[in-house]
């Protein structure tokens, strides 16, 4: 069985230490997820503007934790269902409805149900979701823009939870408080 490497800011590949550096500045270490993708620093890169570019949709806090943790739960990733809830927590979502995505239970508007409903049909299907569930999509308010963000958002989502499954990532200090694992 390979063992991954998780990298610090002094063990890390060149082009890493800095993506590293900035995490140890805004977040006080380096998360987990971090550390093993510093090993490929595109990668790491990559996740980390696909990040950004997916915080700067037309999507609010809530909804963006509706898409990430709906993927990440569907997806059993360890490490990025307490990261996700850390992250809602720290974006003022209601800790209801972070319980609610964890514990795979209704979400508290028929909006935000038809978003999650939705982005798990992008995931079971990989993308090939029926006329029926695009229309009732954007019966709810939500249009083709939404769709091909939800896009966006899978993409962070796929290299985050691979990433963390190949590499067994414990959620480890940072999100420890906030452990998961999926319901029997």
């Amino acid at each position: 069985m390979s063992k991954f490497t998780f990298h610090t800011v002094e063990t890390a590949p060149e082009k890493s230490k800095p993506m590293l550096e900035g995490a140890v500045k805004q977040m006080g270490a380096v998360p987990g997820l971090y550390a093993v993708m510093a090993e490929s620093p595109e990668t790491l890169k990559a996740y980390q503007q696909l990040h950004q570019l997916f915080m700067s949709t037309s999507f609010d806090a809530e909804e963006l934790t509706v898409v990430w943790q709906t993927i990440n739960v569907e997806h059993e990733c360890t490490f990025c269902v307490p990261a996700h809830t850390a992250i809602a927590h720290s974006m003022k979502v209601d800790p209801a409805l972070t319980e609610a995505l964890r514990n795979e239970e209704a979400m508290p508007t028929a909006k935000l149900q038809a978003l999650h409903d939705f982005t798990l049909a992008m995931v079971r299907e990989r993308g090939n979701v029926s006329d029926q569930q695009m229309d009732t999509f954007f019966a709810a308010g939500y249009g083709q823009q939404q769709v091909l963000e939800i896009i966006l958002g899978l993409s962070q989502k796929v290299i985050s939870n691979y990433t963390n499954h190949v590499a067994k990532t414990p959620a480890g200090p940072m999100f420890e408080k906030f452990a998961w694992s999926k319901k029997a």
